[in-house]
């Protein structure tokens, strides 16, 4: 018998010839294969980036101060000129300087705090109305335009913050009386004016009786002689825009009862104020008004002080 081969059985010259592809096909993928590097990415600090750090909220109305401020700079010019007035579509009445005031703060507050929605009263009567979350913007760029128009003095530009339904923080400003009243609640509410600058609180109300402070354009009689009926009375005062939450805050007024239609942004930064000065706006069921209403309506409401 023959003796057995060392070497094993040669392979079938085909499976030999697909062996020899296959490893020059993986030879030259990874040839061909871009070498894996990293690359760190250069630093941006905040300013290149333009991104504001987290503000305390007083902080924060420091800057919506001077917001307000700009606005209502655009406001007087506007006012000292022959303005037209346009109706809106629910009849209320528009000028050029509530769009302009309007131009003004929105681009502001997105740069000043990006992720926090902009509830503004012309956009929104022109169809932008954002989803609205915990926090959000409610913007009024001129409140008492009736008081624009019949060139009373008593119109208001007012900005304030909202969270979790209420109102935290708030600017009104009154350019053409040169008074601004500004709160952060729990920090406190000042006024500046003629007078300077100076805290402000709620007052108990005087023996003698409440001073009531009624809407100068949007009265109806009957129904504040019904809310009144049974109160002592001291005085009765009129005037016009979110200066009637500003005179109960500043202890200037007790009570503001609005029995008519308003919307969230018209009350919001003086409801803020109010509040900041220790006082409060409640419904007439006697339940705290909240914000972030479907449709931005408000029920009939009373501000009142602390007492």
């Amino acid at each position: 018998m023959a003796p057995a081969s060392s070497s094993a059985p040669a392979r079938p010259r085909a499976a030999r010839a697909r062996a020899v592809l296959r490893s020059f096909v993986r030879c030259r993928a990874d040839a061909t294969r871009p070498r894996s590097t990293t690359v760190r990415a250069p630093h941006i600090s905040r300013e290149k980036l333009n991104v504001e750090p987290k503000l305390s909220l007083p902080d924060l109305l420091e800057r919506v101060v001077a917001i307000t401020r700009r606005a209502g700079d655009v406001v007087l010019e506007v006012y000292s000129t022959d303005f037209a007035v346009r109706g809106k579509d629910d009849a209320s009445p528009v000028t050029e300087a509530d769009e302009r005031a309007e131009a003004i703060i929105v681009p502001a507050l997105k740069a000043l705090a990006p992720e926090i929605p902009v509830v503004a009263e012309e956009a929104v009567a022109a169809g932008d109305v954002p989803e609205v979350g915990r926090r959000f913007w409610l913007v009024d760029p001129l409140d008492g335009t009736k008081e624009f128009i019949s060139r009373n003095g008593e119109f208001t530009v007012n900005i304030a913050l909202v969270e979790d339904g209420k109102p935290v923080l708030g600017a009104v400003l009154a350019p053409a009386l040169g008074r601004l009243f500004a709160g952060v609640v729990g920090s406190g509410a000042y006024v500046e004016d003629a007078d300077g600058h100076r805290a402000i609180t709620t007052r108990t109300t005087p023996a003698e009786g409440l001073t009531v402070v009624a809407s100068r354009s949007h009265g109806d009689a009957a129904a504040l002689d019904a809310f009144l009926a049974g109160r002592k009375v001291a005085d009765l005062k009129n005037a016009g825009s979110s200066l009637k939450l500003c005179l109960v805050a500043s202890g200037e007024a007790d009570l503001y009862p609005r029995l008519g239609r308003t919307m969230e942004w018209d009350i919001a930064a003086g409801h803020a104020v109010l509040a900041a000065a220790g006082g409060k706006v409640m419904k007439l069921d006697g339940t705290p008004l909240t914000y972030g209403k479907p449709g931005f309506d408000n029920p009939h409401f009373y501000a009142a002080g602390h007492g």
